[in-house]
């Protein structure tokens, strides 16, 4: 007797029954009857993008390795080189909790995984074509060549004698890498609560490849225009914070408001004890973002630790008092953006100016990007973070300040600012933060606008009231009852 067939058949008609009624649920949930559909063809686009990855995966493994020279590099410099690159990168888990404790329960763990996807997919833009066209063979000083390390070919044991003249280049393009990853992670703050995964997704590639790698070329390759310019940006005043706060700005003025922030609900911090474990790992980690940056084990490296940490102390307690002249409470919230905002404002600066200059540099960041806050909350603006009041001004305010403090005693290398009789540095810094504010946020207005011709930016306001926990990742940070859950799970790509 075959009993096989009958209980499969049972078992088929069950899972088939379950998915049926989970399908049903969310046209229920979305007001429509094509939730199916919507099921079968994101299915179909994850199968032709995991089918792209697997072949890509193939391919790249068919890549001859490069040979490991001979000892040409000092090893002090590529352990610090080696740390500063996993420091860094610790920046954007750090920045994870950050935003994760700021907003509203049933979004902490969408805002999170924000973050965290960009370490996955710039990782790997960056082996592919990433690095090339950030600091490949140079096309005008504007942007490289994306044959010239494609794939990550040619990027070895070797130093490289402009990129990394004591450091194998595989270490320079680690460092970097951590650079590009945390970008874009940070302009998520200004659209969360609204914006659909897929389409943050395909946010992620263009801005990294469009406006992220081009800056970083044009700001930090021997042959970029505004370094020839003679800009001096230590560590990302315009590569990293200016295009995250700009691409924030245009962000949020393309996804438009919350509903909630429409109604005039207030907005309330789900987990406060995130934030300050994100700036704890954020302050960490920048000593590899700034320090690294000297690209050696050396006293320029020292002095930029001790100028990030200075200028971020300054900043606090400057946000706190500064409030406080305002009879604001000290808040813990108010402590942590002001330790990030001076860590902001000395990026540019950390290799260039003294330990005083740096202690100015976070007073004043935090003063003008607490007034920033303020000027965006009676605007309308929905920056649901503030983004662009905290990196936008912060990073054009580090800039300005690096051009007016910046001595060559501190750093031969660089030149001297508006206080040391350096003139040209200044009119030269005025001129690159009106290419790079045009640049940054008019082309990510573009990608926004470009991307919202193909498909939609933002959340339906069902799934935004249920929140993107539970709506776009079928999951969520709090216990909820197990068989509600149930019918959320599986519902990727719906919204």
């Amino acid at each position: 007797m075959r009993v096989a067939a009958p209980n499969a058949s049972g078992s088929v008609a069950r899972r088939g029954l379950r998915l049926w009624r989970r399908l049903s649920k969310q046209a229920r949930l979305r007001g429509h009857g094509a939730a199916a559909v919507g099921y079968l063809v994101h299915n179909a686009k994850a199968t032709v993008a995991f089918g792209l990855l697997l072949l890509g995966s193939v391919g790249a493994s068919w890549m001859p390795a490069d040979a490991v020279p001979p000892g040409r590099i000092d090893t002090g410099d590529t352990a610090w080189m080696l740390t500063a690159s996993a420091l860094v990168l610790l920046m954007t888990p750090g920045l994870s909790f950050f935003y994760g404790g700021m907003v509203r329960p049933k979004n902490i763990l969408s805002t999170m995984l924000q973050s965290f996807l960009a370490m996955g997919l710039v990782s790997l833009l960056w082996v592919v074509v990433g690095f090339s066209l950030a600091f490949g063979e140079s096309i005008g000083g504007v942007v490289g060549d994306p044959r010239t390390y494609f794939l990550l070919r040619g990027v070895g044991g070797a130093p490289h004698e402009a990129l990394s003249p004591t450091v194998p280049l595989a270490v320079f393009a680690l460092f970097q890498l951590k650079f590009a990853i945390i970008t874009p992670a940070l302009v998520t703050g200004s659209f969360a609560e609204r914006v659909r995964f897929s389409a943050y997704l395909v946010f992620i590639v263009a801005f990294t490849l469009l406006i992220y790698c081009p800056l970083a070329h044009s700001t930090w390759h021997p042959d970029g225009f505004l370094r020839k310019m003679g800009v001096l940006d230590f560590a990302g005043g315009t590569v990293v914070h200016m295009s995250a706060g700009f691409a924030a700005l245009a962000g949020a003025l393309v996804l438009g408001r919350r509903t909630d922030y429409l109604r005039g609900q207030n907005h309330q911090p789900a987990h406060i004890p995130y934030v300050l474990l994100g700036t704890g790992m954020l302050w960490f980690g920048w000593f590899g973002f700034n320090a690294g940056s000297a690209l050696a084990a050396s006293a320029t490296a020292v002095h930029a630790f001790l100028t990030t940490n200075t200028a971020s102390a300054a900043a606090m307690l400057a946000w706190l008092l500064f409030d406080g002249l305002r009879g604001i409470k000290p808040s813990a919230i108010g402590a942590c953006i002001g330790a990030v905002v001076g860590l902001v404002a000395v990026t540019p600066a950390a290799g260039y100016v003294t330990v005083g200059g740096s202690m100015l540099i976070g007073v004043v960041a935090a003063v003008a990007c607490n007034v920033a806050v303020r000027v965006k909350a009676r605007t309308g603006l929905d920056d649901t973070l503030d983004v662009f009041p905290c990196h936008g001004v912060g990073g054009i305010v580090g800039m300005l300040l690096t051009a007016v403090l910046a001595t060559r005693t501190v750093n031969p290398a660089g030149a001297d600012g508006l206080l040391y009789g350096g003139h040209a540095l200044f009119l030269t810094h005025l001129v690159a933060l009106a290419l790079v504010t045009a640049f940054a946020f008019g082309g990510s207005y573009a990608l926004f606008r470009t991307i919202a011709t193909f498909m939609r930016l933002r959340v339906t306001a069902e799934q935004e009231a249920l929140g993107l926990d539970v709506s776009q990742h079928g999951e969520t940070a709090n216990p909820v009852d197990p068989d509600a859950r149930a019918t959320t799970v599986g519902n990727v790509g719906l919204a």
